[in-house]
């Protein structure tokens, strides 16, 4: 349970690994969380100390590992368009455009053991959110 500048983690959220280490500020998918909030990652795929310290790979996670992280804001993407044109006599264009749900967070800090008894929220996404929540209203209107 050490936190140090020098630590580094590969967690998994969104269907994408990244590496991470305190103090780092990046966007991932959207997260069900508000800005000020502290998440949790679970998913640590490996952990890496200072030069000369051996990593401690997971299969697939590490054990009572864990990456805490505050959310900074909620954003959007830069638009992406999808155009299509077909050629020659009655041809038809199609445009459609698309902007990512994102969510900007800090890591505030690595656990290397015991991330499953902290109390912090979990990251859970925002597709995965409205799923729990619609199966838990399905659940008390079969009731």
């Amino acid at each position: 349970m050490t936190e140090d500048d020098e630590m580094y983690a590969v967690i998994k959220t969104g269907g994408k690994q990244y590496r991470v280490a305190a103090g780092d500020e990046f966007t991932i998918e959207r997260l069900a969380a508000e800005p000020g909030e502290t998440v949790q990652f679970g998913e640590v795929l490996m952990i890496g100390g200072a030069e000369g310290e051996a990593a401690t790979v997971g299969a697939p996670f590490v054990e009572g590992a864990a990456v805490q992280a505050e959310v900074v804001e909620q954003l959007r993407g830069p638009k992406v368009y999808n155009f299509k044109r077909r050629r020659r006599k009655h041809s038809s264009k199609r445009l459609k455009g698309h902007r990512q749900d994102l969510t900007s967070v800090r890591i505030t800090e690595i656990l290397t053991a015991g991330g499953a008894e902290t109390g912090v929220k979990a990251a859970v996404g925002q597709g995965a959110a409205k799923r729990e929540a619609r199966a838990a209203n399905t659940a008390a209107a079969a009731e």
